[in-house]
């Protein structure tokens, strides 16, 4: 059984006790993490010139080169294109690739020492340092994930039960708004609680996580992006939407936050609920994709099947899935790294950039009501990609 893990490769070689084998999963991988070193390569080439301080964010429709954005606290995606770079180290051992993934990594530092301006630090910090120090060690990297920790468990309102996750939002949302996109933070914290960080981060991950699930969700298991509540009280006011179809629709991305969310507190707890509630609500997102497997950006959109897809989603749900796929029981498990091994091909074969672009992945969408890339290849698409491609790889040749 796959078990706890540092960062994101909650199914590392070292914790199978396996070598990638060239058959099965492993060769799958292989081809698609070859492409993806070739992509990066040329990613660099690209983006290097504008320097370190410079992250590729997008690639609109039709262009063949990633708009850069200059690193700051309100970009929240700064976090993935280093951590992807730390993964193709990992798979490549070219030390040009580490080289380039410490530059990136290390532009964001200064993150780790202001004030939390929204719940997006796990994004940014455990991505990029909390891959660099789970291949490198270098003891500068935990402390600075340490210290973002502690900048994170700040936005913890205990009256609430959850982290806040837009600070400027509030006024807006009438309240203290939690969004799911949230819970993938909490490995940061839960992190952080067992390698030298206070011991709370832990108890605010947890509490976060039920509420959550109390507030996030549907009876039926389709979630809510927003739950917003009085943050005096901690009284429940509303569930909505704010990147959705509706407040009432299931927001593609939004629900697989909460598959990828819930297996990873699983990782950390061995609290049989929220393993359940992972199954749970992974059963219901895969009960409704369309043939290709690769989601229309929200399921209700009337649009279908005119709609654009979320090939961002699909990737954060392969990767889940194929963790998910080593703690859930006999022919449940077998049945999710089946489905996430048929999602990857599915990635690979009709929607890689090629040689039209560098990104790994075209047509995800990103915020689809305020018309912000719309069938788009976006950044945090590919980090997921890679991410699930080097779990597979992990599982050897495991049929």
């Amino acid at each position: 059984m796959i078990r706890k893990v540092f960062a994101a490769t909650a199914v590392c070689i070292a914790a199978l006790g396996c070598s990638p084998k060239q058959d099965g999963p492993a060769a799958e991988a292989e081809q698609g993490l070859e492409y993806c070193a070739r992509q990066t390569e040329r990613t660099l080439a690209q983006i290097l010139p504008a320097g370190y301080g410079m992250s590729p964010k997008n690639i609109a429709p039709g262009d063949s080169a990633w708009n850069l954005y200059p690193v700051s606290k309100e970009l929240w995606t700064e976090g993935f294109f280093p951590g992807i770079l730390w993964y193709d180290y990992e798979y490549t051992s070219d030390e040009k690739i580490r080289k380039a993934a410490e530059k990136y990594t290390e532009a964001l530092e200064f993150i780790s020492r202001i004030p939390a301006y929204d719940h997006d630090l796990g994004f940014i910090m455990f991505c990029s340092y909390g891959n660099g120090y789970r291949l490198t060690g270098n003891e500068k990297y935990k402390e600075i994930i340490l210290a973002t920790a502690d900048r994170l468990a700040s936005l913890y309102n205990p009256a609430v039960g959850t982290i806040l996750s837009w600070p400027r939002e509030v006024g807006n949302f009438g309240g203290h708004n939690t969004i799911m996109d949230n819970l993938i933070n909490l490995e940061m914290l839960f992190w952080a609680a067992e390698n030298g960080g206070d011991p709370k981060y832990a108890e605010i991950a947890r509490s976060h996580a039920d509420t959550t699930m109390k507030y996030n969700f549907r009876p039926d298991g389709t979630s809510y992006h927003v739950a917003v509540y009085d943050p005096e009280t901690g009284r429940h006011i509303r569930s909505c939407t704010h990147q959705g179809y509706s407040d009432n629709s299931m927001w593609a991305r939004g629900q697989a936050w909460g598959i990828y969310g819930y297996t990873m507190c699983y990782r950390f707890t061995y609290d049989r609920k929220y393993l359940d509630f992972a199954c749970r609500i992974a059963d219901v997102y895969l009960s409704k994709l369309p043939e290709d497997l690769i989601p229309y950006w929200d399921f209700n959109d009337p649009a279908i099947p005119d709609a654009p897809r979320d090939a961002s989603a699909a990737a954060v749900v392969a990767s889940a899935l194929i963790e998910l796929s080593g703690y859930a029981e006999g022919e449940k498990g077998e049945g999710y790294l089946t489905t996430a091994r048929k999602i990857l091909a599915s990635l690979y074969g009709n929607y890689r950039g090629g040689d039209a672009c560098p990104a790994f992945l075209l047509h995800s969408t990103g915020h689809h009501p305020a018309g912000s890339e719309i069938d788009y290849a976006i950044i945090y698409a590919d980090y997921y990609y890679i991410e699930a491609l080097m779990r597979l790889r992990a599982l050897g040749g495991k049929e």
